[in-house]
């Protein structure tokens, strides 16, 4: 069961650079474009069992939208939105339906989790995929880049879980205690220190710390 948190924010990687602070030692930091989200609904311990929000963040077209989710955005009294993700909080008390959420909730030294999902690099091999050790390169040795032995002997089975080649990439990804950097409001903005999962234009959630 995850931790609740006091704040969360949807946004968009937008690539990485480096800043220089007042040393001239240069920090790599992920650029990302944080908000506006809206709150589209509320969930409380009485009625659901938990506290959180759900929030929304880019504006979709109405054609594109269902009959439920129209129903929900028609309750809030905000524009239909393209993505939606739900936070667990404390409390809802300090949240409103149709608030609107900017990159200001965050400050400068704060620590956040970052969650998105990871570039896909297709089908790979055991060595790629898992880390695995290649045999000898010789010609003799008939074995280079396998990946070994399969199954016990008795069992005539390959046993579930066994490490093999296939689809790597692609999953969801959480990196955790990274530093917020600097923040820009007035350009929705936020700069979070090193490298965050996904590619260009990848949706993220930044949210406080589990470890802070």
């Amino acid at each position: 069961m995850s931790k609740p948190i006091q704040k969360g924010i949807l946004g968009v990687k937008l690539g990485m650079t480096q800043i220089f602070d007042e040393n001239d030692r240069a920090t790599a930091v992920t650029v990302v474009q944080a908000g506006p989200c809206v709150v589209l609904q509320k969930k409380t311990g009485e009625a659901d069992g938990y506290d959180a929000i759900q929030v929304g963040f880019q504006e979709a077209r109405e054609k594109n939208i269902n009959k439920p989710l129209k129903g929900i955005f028609t309750r809030a009294d905000v524009k239909p939105v393209r993505f939606i993700k739900e936070f667990k909080v404390g409390t809802t008390d300090e949240y409103e339906l149709g608030q609107e959420l900017k990159v200001d909730i965050f400050k400068e030294g704060d620590l956040v989790d970052v969650t998105g999902i990871s570039k896909g690099k297709g089908f790979a091999g055991a060595i790629k995929r898992h880390n695995f050790s290649r045999g000898a390169m010789g010609h003799g040795s008939r074995y280079h880049r396998g990946p070994g032995s399969l199954a016990a002997k008795g069992p005539a089975r390959v046993f579930k879980g066994r490490k093999l080649p296939g689809r790597m990439g692609r999953e969801r990804v959480t990196v955790q205690k990274l530093k917020v950097m600097k923040v820009y409001p007035e350009k929705n903005i936020i700069l979070i220190k090193g490298a965050l999962p996904g590619p260009k234009r990848g949706l993220i959630s930044i949210k406080d710390s589990v470890k802070a």
